[in-house]
């Protein structure tokens, strides 16, 4: 069980680092929604111990699970897990803010 303050910081941190991760992403690759497409498969990779090439070895095994991880998370991971999407969405949006006011990056 988490305290509220260590949620909190936790949710800052999870939004501060994907917000980051995506806006230089978009920057370099000039693809606006890159992180949060590619968010989903890093929480994959956070929620699962399941090895990558067993999805494709052991399909079913494999889905199963994650599914049963994913329906097992607590509501404090949910919660961190969210702020880090939030985090990248608002990077995209910021990103395409910024270009349509004619900022440049790069």
């Amino acid at each position: 069980m988490l305290s509220l303050p260590v949620l909190l910081i936790s949710m800052l941190l999870f939004l501060v680092l994907f917000f980051g991760i995506g806006f230089l992403l978009n920057m370099l690759l000039r693809m606006s929604w890159i992180m949060a497409i590619v968010y989903p498969i890093v929480c994959i990779f956070i929620i699962d111990n399941v090895r990558f090439i067993e999805y494709f070895q052991k399909p079913g095994a494999s889905f199963s699970a994650l599914g049963n991880k994913i329906l097992s998370l607590a509501l404090a991971d949910i919660l961190i897990l969210s702020s880090g999407l939030f985090g990248a969405i608002l990077s995209g949006i910021i990103i395409k803010m910024l270009r349509k006011r004619g900022y440049q990056m790069f």
